[in-house]
């Protein structure tokens, strides 16, 4: 199914390679806005630019990996609204893994290009050391967080099966997520920072695990190896997002309920 779908975009080639460039600077011009920070002030939040870039970078990497895989369930509340829903879950596959395909968006590959490269350059740019262990936090963490954006995407759709016009809501909580994960958590507030930070996990997309390759102590007093769990708060995540579908699934009575 998502082959077919990049196979009837790629036929217009034109437009196919205008979305994925545009796909491509649209995540561009939301890194932009670390580089506007400092041009005001040298530090953010007890930390320099590379240090915030490099935390911008994994929160973004993160999500644009997710967003090309999970980033169609947005549309649930469409599809609970006007009943389609029905067809998927009279087909013998998850309605859940149909949903993430059936408008599978190839254009999304440029903005995941795009995070990646900035990850290249905040990684050339902030001082790490390398070790091997660094290098298996680096290769893990855009995939644990990847994760963790993911549960969030399939959590926040689920509200649809209660609330059809949960729209808004779920994207206070995804992209409203990657804002938050894109800054140093010192810049926050103890009440936000407990909610967003800890309750949902966002400190350990790019928060800790950069503290972890930077080498460098939690002013929030957290201990090192909270950079390393990363993979842990994303299966914790995934596990309470499935719990949540399959709720929603059941509480599914067609079109109205």
């Amino acid at each position: 199914m998502a082959a077919a779908q990049a196979r009837g975009q790629a036929q217009y080639r034109a437009s196919f390679l205008i979305d994925v460039v545009g796909s491509a600077l649209t995540g561009a011009l939301d890194t932009v806005t670390v580089l506007v920070m400092f041009r005001v002030t040298p530090t953010l939040g007890g930390f320099d630019f590379a240090a915030a870039l490099l935390m911008a970078a994994l929160a973004r990497s993160s999500f644009s990996l997710a967003d090309l895989v999970m980033g169609n369930i947005e549309q649930l509340s469409q599809h609970v609204r006007r009943g389609t829903l029905d067809v998927l879950l009279v087909r013998p596959l998850s309605a859940l893994f149909q949903l993430a395909v059936l408008e599978f968006a190839p254009r999304r590959i440029g903005r995941a290009a795009q995070s990646l490269v900035v990850l290249g350059l905040a990684l050339h740019l902030a001082p790490v050391r390398w070790t091997a262990p660094r290098l298996t936090l680096l290769l893990v963490t855009p995939l644990a967080g990847a994760l963790l954006f993911g549960a969030m995407f399939v959590a926040t759709a689920a509200a649809s099966f209660w609330w059809t016009e949960a729209n808004e809501f779920a994207s206070s909580f995804t992209y409203g997520g990657l804002d938050f994960a894109s800054y140093p958590a010192t810049i926050y507030g103890p009440w936000f920072r407990r909610l967003f930070a800890f309750g949902l996990g966002f400190a350990f997309v790019g928060y800790y695990p950069a503290l972890a390759l930077l080498g460098r102590a939690d002013p929030l007093g957290l201990p090192a190896s909270a950079g390393w769990v990363s993979p842990l708060v994303g299966l914790v995540a995934a596990g309470a997002a499935g719990a949540l579908w399959r709720l929603g699934i059941r509480h599914y009575r067609s079109t109205g309920s």
